[in-house]
Parts: structure tokens; sequence; C-alpha cells
């Protein structure tokens, strides 16, 4: 059976299971691609052209909190396969060794250990990448690199196709580009604009400062965000931290 086939039938299977709805198409890319693979889990995100990462879907709940962590510190696999468009494998000395905040993170909040990340050819909504995610360094070796690479083009295939026969208003992109997770980063960056307006700064600084609160308290800068949605944190209360990396 090709890799083709085996991703089609992986992708059928969560259809048929659900999640349903077009916003929701990254999640079951992500089921699918970690199952054709045998990987523990998958994540997929996009850069859009104002160089903001979009968190499209991912295959369970750990996998998007370590997508969430990657952003809460500004660093990870993923980023670095987006910025240098190559392959990246990291176990976890290599974690520990070239992003200690975030291998911190994953640690004490996932079960995983290893990440690698592919970037995805650029389709309507920007830059790619597919994170897999390990639960022990032993597997990645074991990982077909050449079908893991062309799972992804599959899944920018699947993204492409779904884009193009539905209709949708050019300022607002494709339904998949607005699932659940992107609509909490989505609120993040509302966050920042408004920490920046009442501290009057501009908004990298004011997402710094998100991101340092988040890592300080051992938690992600959505959860911050949403904190400071509710009234649970003040403005005035956010603290600077050892993050790193680009500023969205």
């Amino acid at each position: 059976m090709t890799i083709a086939t085996r991703f089609a039938a992986a992708l059928h299977e969560q259809t048929a299971r659900g999640p349903g709805g077009t916003e929701l198409l990254p999640v079951r890319l992500t089921r699918a691609a970690a199952a054709t693979l045998g990987v523990d889990a998958a994540g997929l995100s996009v850069v859009d052209a104002a160089g903001a990462r979009i968190p499209l879907g991912s295959s369970s709940t750990d996998a998007a909190c370590a997508e969430r962590l990657q952003f809460t510190v500004g660093a990870g696999p993923c980023w670095e396969a987006q910025r240098t468009r190559q392959p990246v494998f990291a176990v976890q000395a290599d974690l520990r060794r070239r992003w200690a905040p975030f291998a911190d993170l994953l640690a004490s909040q996932t079960p995983f250990r290893a990440v690698v990340a592919f970037p995805l050819r650029e389709d309507l909504a920007g830059a790619g990448a597919l994170d897999l995610y390990f639960t022990a360094d032993a597997a990645v070796p074991a990982l077909d690199v050449f079908a893991a690479v062309a799972v992804g083009e599959l899944v920018t295939a699947a993204l492409t196709e779904a884009a193009v026969w539905s209709d949708w208003p050019a300022e607002r992109g494709p339904d998949w580009l607005h699932g659940p997770e992107a609509r909490r980063r989505a609120a993040v960056l509302r966050a920042a604009g408004r920490a920046a307006m009442a501290l009057e700064t501009d908004p990298a600084t004011a997402l710094t400062l998100l991101r340092g609160t988040a890592w300080s308290g051992g938690r992600t800068v959505e959860d911050v965000a949403e904190d400071l949605e509710t009234g649970v944190l003040r403005i005035e209360d956010l603290a600077a931290g050892p993050v790193q990396g680009p500023a969205a």
C-alpha cells in the first residue's frame, strides 16, 4: 500500500469519526498524519504574510499544548523549520541545549520528549510546518523521513484543495484558518494590543510581557491572555521573564 493510499484511508477514517466542519480539517489531517507515520502526535501551523504564526490544528490535547508552549517561549523546532525551510530533528538533549525554556515546559506539561518538524511548501495561507511529537527519543531514528515528507505534501494538498473548492472572503481566508486554536491565538494578539495601549508601549513588547508572565507561571500565553480578558489578571501585573525568539 502506498503512502498516499495509507494517508487517504486514515483521513477517511478521521472524517467518518469526526470532528466535522471545514474549520476542523487541520485536526483531521494531523490525526491522519500521526496514524500514517506511526508517531505519538502531530501539530500543524502556518506563518502568514505578516509573519504571525497561526496554529491550525493538532492531533491531541497534548499536541495542542506543545504547540502553544512553543509560542509561549517564542522558539522551538517548528519555528526553526519555518525559518530555515529545513527539517529539524530534536531529541530531548537537543531540546534542552537549543531551547531550554521550551524543553522544560514540554517535559512538565506533556508526555513528549522529542520533536521532528518539517517545513511545508507555501499554500494560500502562507508557509506551513508539520510537527511530529514523540514520547521517547528512541522512536525518532525509526521515523521514515521519506514518508513524513510525502505526508507533508499530502497535508498541504488537502488544505489547498479545500480552499479552492470553497467560497471565502479574500480578507478572511479559508475556513480552516479559523479553528479553535487559531481563534485562541488571535485572542493573544488582541490582548497584546490592549496591553500595549494601556502600558504605552508597542505590541511586540506587550507580547513579550505576556510570554514572560506565562513562562514564570508554567502556563501558556493563551492562558494569560484569557486571564486578561476575564479580569483575573491585571495588565499592570504582567512580568517579563526569560523568553526568546520573534515577537509573533
